[in-house]
């Protein structure tokens, strides 16, 4: 059965009870447009690279304000309410980069921790290292809903094909990539890596992104996405700024996309020989 699906764009800051009103804000105009599936970027009750000021505001799920508002939401509004990731304090004093997804009723029907930690020097000069901060996860889940079998990951997850295979191979028939995609990266692969997930695996994909200039200073791609199983981008949003766009899923197309090209079938498993590249002759050694 088909469904509206919304991905929201955001701006956030430092501050996550701002940037809870921010995401209430949106999704009432996505609830508005007849979403019932809203999902909301990477860090969304939070941007912020300085770690001590982070660890200061930050809570644990149980007291976290945008846990707490995402569950009012979608009980308010009936909707299945992403909240694509905000930072979660862990007990060892680590964080968790860490999604949820709530049913109608505001319960919690599914947790991700995003499993591949952002540890990357850009030739730009820009340094990150989120594992110093975040505990990687080590679990993906294919949930079942009333209209779709769904999938989950987070930002740089995207470049990990493995992650989105095992899941297609579990069922799963949309993905979800809220991301915080930086300018550079993303004005290179964001496009690109999304629509090869939806390609290769025939599934939708559905990417909420950050965009724009962020209080601690970051620079985020935005271009938030809904791509269909055969690559064509539903809807998007721009570059900078706060957006809400829209998208009609229909499932039945994830079973065409596979009638057409049925790679996750045809798969066969291989082994990997390493060979010498000293050449005596014209042939390898």
């Amino acid at each position: 059965m088909s469904f509206k699906a919304a991905a929201i764009q955001m701006c956030s800051g430092v501050d996550p009870v701002k940037n809870a009103a921010a995401m209430a804000r949106l999704v009432r105009e996505a609830a508005a447009q007849g979403a019932t599936y809203v999902q909301t970027p990477e860090m969304t009750g939070m941007l912020q690279r300085d770690r001590a000021a982070a660890l200061a505001v930050l809570a644990d799920e149980t007291h976290d304000i945008i846990v707490k508002t995402g569950s009012e939401l979608a009980r308010e509004f009936g909707i299945y309410m992403h909240v694509g990731s905000t930072a979660i304090a862990l007990s060892d004093g680590k964080l968790a980069n860490r999604g949820f997804l709530f049913g109608p009723d505001g319960r919690i029907l599914n947790r991700y921790d995003k499993i591949h930690m952002f540890d990357v020097d850009l030739d730009n000069g820009e340094s990150w290292r989120e594992s110093a901060a975040y505990k990687a996860g080590s679990e993906a889940r294919v949930l079942s809903l009333p209209f779709a079998e769904m999938g989950f990951a987070i930002c740089y997850d995207v470049r990990f094909p493995a992650l989105f295979r095992a899941q297609a191979i579990a069922g799963a028939e949309v993905m979800t990539v809220p991301a915080a995609f930086t300018r550079q990266t993303g004005e290179a692969h964001w496009e690109i890596l999304l629509r090869a997930r939806a390609i290769e695996n025939g599934v939708f994909v559905i990417a909420a992104a950050q965009a724009g200039r962020h209080e601690d200073g970051r620079e985020t791609f935005g271009h938030s996405m809904i791509i269909d199983p055969w690559g064509t981008v539903l809807a998007s949003a721009g570059a900078i700024g706060e957006a809400v766009i829209l998208a009609e899923i229909d499932p039945g197309a994830v079973k065409a996309a596979h009638d057409k090209i049925p790679n996750l079938r045809n798969g066969r498993e291989f082994s990997v020989e390493k060979i010498a590249g000293a050449v005596e002759g014209g042939v390898a050694a």
